[in-house]
């Protein structure tokens, strides 16, 4: 998948630089604006929103090509985000060594969106051998729901260990502080476009962090944000 900066007023180094600022540190747009003054280039900060919204989500595509896998013992917990003045879901899931397996933003906080988060994450890394939830009854009903799948379709050949353990969990909710307090140097977010894009830039770049590119020896995402 090629990234494409064609028609683009600025070169794509100095759009790189102001996405990689954003979603990594907490700052605001008006923040990259001023910073990118004081290094004489003159860009709005609106135009900067624009770079994110278009770009956060292509670059953490491209990463998903070339992600290290990771462990079958999967820990996955959801938090609260505001978008729009209302609250919404973030799944979340990392492994047990505290690589991120995945992410996802719904609506609604039921067994369908729990669903569509396991299959989400399933369809990347493969079928997990357990996973810890917290006491969520529509995270287990969806887990349930795959397993029988697996049982009556004959899907995978195994079913998944659902483990509902209050401590292994919190290295998962630890792990939701990056995009927490992005959400609060934005205020909230204000459109479902931006919030997703935010955090598939916020996730990525978390990810970069804890060394999840492979042949990161090569000219690397890392490098190029």
């Amino acid at each position: 998948m090629a990234i494409s900066f064609a028609n683009k007023q600025f070169p794509s180094a100095t759009i790189l630089i102001a996405v990689r600022w954003y979603v990594a540190y907490k700052l605001s747009y008006r923040d990259i604006e001023e910073l990118l003054e004081e290094r004489g280039i003159d860009v709005d900060h609106a135009t900067i929103h624009r770079w994110v919204l278009e770009y956060s989500p292509q670059l953490e595509a491209v990463f998903r090509t070339r992600k290290k896998p990771v462990s079958s013992s999967w820990r996955m917990d959801e938090t609260y985000l505001k978008v729009k003045g209302k609250w919404q879901y973030l799944y979340r899931a990392v492994d047990k060594y505290g690589a991120t397996i995945d992410f996802m933003l719904s609506k609604k906080r039921d067994e369908p969106g729990a669903r569509a988060f396991f299959n989400k994450a399933i369809d990347q890394h493969g079928l997990p051998k357990n996973v810890v939830i917290d006491k969520s009854g529509s995270n287990a009903a969806a887990l349930n729901s795959i397993n029988w799948q697996i049982l009556v379709l004959g899907l995978y050949g195994r079913l998944i260990e659902i483990r509902q353990i209050k401590y292994l969990n919190n290295i998962v909710e630890q792990s939701h502080r990056a995009i927490k307090w992005k959400m609060r140097t934005a205020l909230g977010f204000k459109s479902n476009e931006g919030a997703e894009a935010t955090i598939a830039g916020v996730e990525l770049w978390q990810m970069l962090r804890k060394g999840q590119l492979k042949n990161a020896g090569d000219m690397t995402l890392r490098e190029r944000i």
